[in-house]
């Protein structure tokens, strides 16, 4: 059977975690394929709010097997919590399944995420802090610590020795830190992880294809966005892994020719968080109208997401890169009260038009954004949940964002609700 990945087209925050809840409804597994705790989303349902940062979106489905696969980083302090809250709400988390081939983040990552970002100075990337970049580094390394090394108290003690011995002499001879100590942190992980976590470890790479095979919808969800991404981003105000579809072929363990619908989700409008290019940003008004009515704030950081018009030629790019079947569009809802809408459709650099991406990072911080205006519809859609429902400056919106991009849209968000939503075309 088929399988369905979902992705961010933009730089993050697009709202992923809805449209996969939405339709995880038809599928069987929800596989989590890169990132790690740095990236959260908030599903709205029946009222309730849950803030999930690891566990895969499919969680709040009964029938549904919730899969974290080879390509995440798993704090597992931080898994272990998110399992209580949730099962403290209702939630059932005794079908998820965690990779063995996962990787680790432990104290000594988020130690040195935090030293290096602060000795960046001004020249910081922005990251959160959560220890993820330094997880892959070892990764790539082949130093890290995986899941499946939890199993064996023997081979996990020998890993870690070596590896934290090594991060001891940066801590301490570079930035003059205190030295992690091997024998209470392998302790603590022995005591509080290991017993709590074996039952969720699986092969989930024979478990992906056992469904695949048995004719099962597998739906992997990516974590982050395309322009986030750590080959085709904006390099380097990127994450530490490939949140593209492609991404979902290494992270989960699974060939291209299984995946036969690629749905893409962006915001009616652009956030971003931290530092890197942003073309279309507004420092007006407006921007301060989408931040406060979007309450665009970081799920894990808190941070105030730079906000800015829907850029049609970074999503062009996103059409590209993660061969989009499909776009959903997202808060359309937030732009209710805007007279006038503006749409990028090109750039601007030194008097040279540019309708897709440029490929050198001059170019595009140099980029002056070519604006078509819209009319606004000025009225609540968060009511709207046909499309003949919407005002026609809303359908003229969207029709126009799908003429730009080349796909079409499939499903537009009205509010924040799990039921809250548009279906454009079918």
């Amino acid at each position: 059977m088929p399988a369905t990945v979902v992705v961010g087209t933009q730089w993050g925050d697009e709202g992923k975690g809805k449209l996969t809840d939405l339709i995880a409804k038809e599928m069987h597994l929800v596989v989590r394929y890169q990132g790690g705790h740095n990236a959260g989303h908030t599903l709205v349902v029946d009222g309730e709010s849950f803030a999930l940062q690891l566990v895969p979106s499919g969680v709040l489905y009964d029938h549904i097997t919730p899969v974290i696969g080879n390509g995440v980083v798993v704090d597992p302090f931080v898994l272990l919590k998110e399992i209580d809250t949730l099962e403290r709400k209702g939630v059932d988390c005794s079908r998820l399944k965690v990779s063995g081939n996962a990787h680790v983040i432990l104290p000594y990552h988020q130690e040195l995420d935090r030293l290096t970002e602060r000795y960046l100075g001004k020249n910081k990337l922005g990251t959160t802090k959560r220890g993820i970049g330094p997880t892959y580094a070892d990764k790539s390394l082949r130093v890290g610590i995986r899941v499946q090394d939890l199993l064996d108290p023997k081979i996990f003690r020998e890993k870690l020795e070596v590896v934290v011995g090594e991060k001891n002499k940066v801590l301490t001879k570079v930035y003059n830190r205190l030295p992690e100590d091997f024998e209470a942190l392998a302790d603590r992980v022995e005591a509080e992880v290991v017993p709590r976590l074996t039952p969720y470890i699986a092969d989930t790479v024979s478990l992906v294809h056992d469904g695949l095979d048995a004719g099962q919808h597998v739906l992997f969800e990516g974590a982050q966005a395309t322009f986030l991404d750590l080959d085709h981003g904006t390099y380097p105000y990127v994450t530490s892994s490939n949140p593209i579809s492609g991404g979902a072929c290494v992270g989960a363990g699974v060939g291209p020719l299984h995946i036969n619908r690629v749905v893409g989700i962006a915001k009616a409008y652009v956030t971003r968080v931290g530092a890197g290019p942003f073309p279309t940003e507004l420092f007006d008004e407006v921007g301060d109208v989408l931040v406060d009515r979007g309450r665009e704030f970081g799920t894990n950081t808190g941070r105030r997401r730079r906000p800015g018009w829907f850029d049609a030629v970074m999503m062009r790019q996103a059409v590209r890169l993660n061969s989009l079947s499909e776009l959903a569009i997202t808060k359309l809802d937030i732009l209710d009260t805007l007279e006038t809408l503006k749409v990028c459709v090109a750039y601007d650099v030194d008097g040279v038009r540019h309708e897709h991406l440029p490929y050198h990072q001059s170019d595009l911080h140099a980029a002056v954004p070519v604006y078509a205006e819209l009319p606004g519809w000025q009225q609540d859609l968060t009511t709207c949940t046909e499309r003949h429902q919407l005002p026609p400056e809303a359908v003229a919106y969207l029709e126009f964002l799908q003429e730009q991009v080349g796909v079409p849209i499939t499903f537009v968000g009205t509010g924040p609700g799990r039921e809250q939503f548009v279906q454009f075309n079918s």
